[in-house]
């Protein structure tokens, strides 16, 4: 009696329930593939949803580690006594109120993402996940509140900034300007922009900081080859030595790339969450021999909960003198970059997973751009800078994602990481790095869409799908 004999039952089994799910009440909400809803969407599946969220999240994760340490070196609410050292430069108490407000920012990136992607899930049944903006934390630190609070507004000020901006970005998308911004977009600069984000995805996932690292930005060219371990790095990112050397880089290459691309061409179902499943394991701590990395304090944990003490609901609303010119500032930047950015992606990706309809909107636009508007104003209660679509979201449609339970379950899995955030966030950036490349790939795809033979749509649509890689931002791109 062959092993198959008793797999088979398990399999038939599981069909069974899938089946049952699908064409239930719960299955018609959702508009899944045999529930009956005169718009069911093809191919939309209990269990596959249930994966491409997983697949979404894999390729998030890294945004609770990354987010809170961006956001942290603004310092937060933490008090810097010292006029002669406005950085706190040395200063051991500062210092450990820095290491609380980091651990307060873990757990608010996590929650937030979590619940921001469930309601836009449920919400708009859009496989789109929603977290705070790698783009936009950077500017909230380093340009508006500045490094240890050195910049132009306080931090609770610049809190209070998104707060408000959410509620602008809501009457904007409420009376139906925003849908109209929209429409002045021409259809071939749309296209564009699903081209520029995969281009962008490729170059993240080529990156070190989410990706498989190997390239690197360079001195005497904006970027270079790089791939060396992490000691061989300068104070510029620029590997020193050892070039394409590093054990990780070529792991997630072959077991995240090579193998990921070999089992979709034999569309086996789970490809690329089996890629990143099999790197993770294999860059545990316990096994980081083989990739010659430290275990570090952090993933060696399991199970870890830090309550949010420090930075929530700590709006301040008292502007005086020149704060209220910065103010201001702050607000439209946040809100011209929001729109722009947010839209792109959100186009984007309903045109990747099929569901942009004849007149170039895509279905339940306005929930979709109002539940983002208010996930924003939340998420700066929460102690975070604007909250946005991200467009790793792309892996999870890449995995099969077509409906909302693809962002619940990703939203899910984040709420989950709050207890086990230490475990969860290990997933190694070399691991989802060759998965981001091969989604990039299949989105670039839409560069056939555009009509290259008349220049009027060629120049433009090439610039934009050139700048949104090269500026490192979808927002500049389209202003591009």
């Amino acid at each position: 009696m062959g092993i198959s004999n008793y797999i088979q039952p398990v399999l038939n089994w599981i069909q069974g329930v899938e089946d049952c799910i699908n064409s239930s009440t719960f299955g018609r909400v959702f508009r899944l593939d045999g529930s009956g809803h005169p718009k069911s969407i093809r191919g939309a599946t209990f269990f596959r949803e249930i994966r491409a969220g997983l697949t979404t999240f894999a390729t998030m994760a890294y945004i609770i580690a990354v987010n809170s340490a961006v956001l942290s070196e603004s310092g937060g609410t933490c008090h810097c006594p010292a006029d002669n050292n406005p950085g706190c430069i040395g200063d051991a108490d500062y210092a450990l109120c820095l290491v609380q407000l980091k651990r307060d920012l873990v757990t608010s990136t996590a929650a937030l993402a979590g619940l921001s992607s469930i309601a836009f899930g449920f919400l708009t049944n859009l496989p789109v996940a929603l977290g705070p903006g790698m783009g936009l934390n950077a500017y909230f630190t380093y340009q508006v509140v500045g490094w240890h609070g050195t910049g132009n507004i306080p931090y609770k000020l610049a809190l209070t900034a998104v707060f408000v901006e959410g509620f602008i970005f809501m009457f904007l998308a409420l009376t139906g300007m925003r849908q109209w911004l929209i429409n002045m977009i021409p259809a071939t600069i749309k296209t564009a922009c699903g081209v520029g984000i995969g281009l962008f995805l490729t170059e993240i996932g080529l990156s070190y900081s989410a990706g498989i690292g190997a390239i690197t930005g360079g001195y005497a060219t904006p970027l270079t080859i790089g791939g060396c371990p992490a000691e061989y790095l300068n104070e510029k990112g620029e590997c020193i030595s050892h070039i394409m050397a590093n054990p990780a880089m070529w792991i997630g290459i072959t077991l995240g790339g090579i193998l990921v691309a070999f089992l979709m061409a034999f569309k086996v179902k789970s490809a690329i969450i089996i890629g990143i499943g099999i790197v993770s394991i294999l860059s545990w701590p316990f096994v980081n021999l083989f990739l010659l990395c430290a275990k570090t304090s952090t993933n060696s944990q399991v199970v870890a909960f830090h309550p949010i003490e420090k930075v929530l609901a700590v709006q301040e609303w008292d502007l005086h003198g020149t704060t209220s010119a910065k103010f201001i500032l702050a607000l439209m930047t946040f809100l011209y970059v929001d729109i722009i950015d947010c839209t792109a992606t959100l186009y984007s990706m309903a045109r990747f997973c099929g569901v942009v309809e004849d007149d170039g909107d895509f279905p339940r636009s306005t929930i979709a751009y109002c539940t983002d508007a208010a996930c924003i104003s939340i998420g700066s209660l929460f102690g975070c800078s604007p909250v946005t679509a991200f467009i790793e979201s792309g892996a999870g449609i890449a995995e099969g994602g077509r409906t909302g339970l693809t962002a619940i379950s990703t939203g899910i899995c984040f709420l989950v990481s709050l207890f086990f955030a230490p475990i969860l966030a290990s997933v190694p950036p070399w691991a989802t790095g060759g998965t981001l490349v091969l989604v990039g790939c299949l989105m670039i795809r839409q560069v056939c869409n555009i009509n290259w033979q008349y220049i009027g749509d060629a120049v433009p649509s090439f610039i934009t799908l050139a700048f949104i890689p090269f500026s490192y931002s979808v927002a500049y791109g389209l202003i591009a």
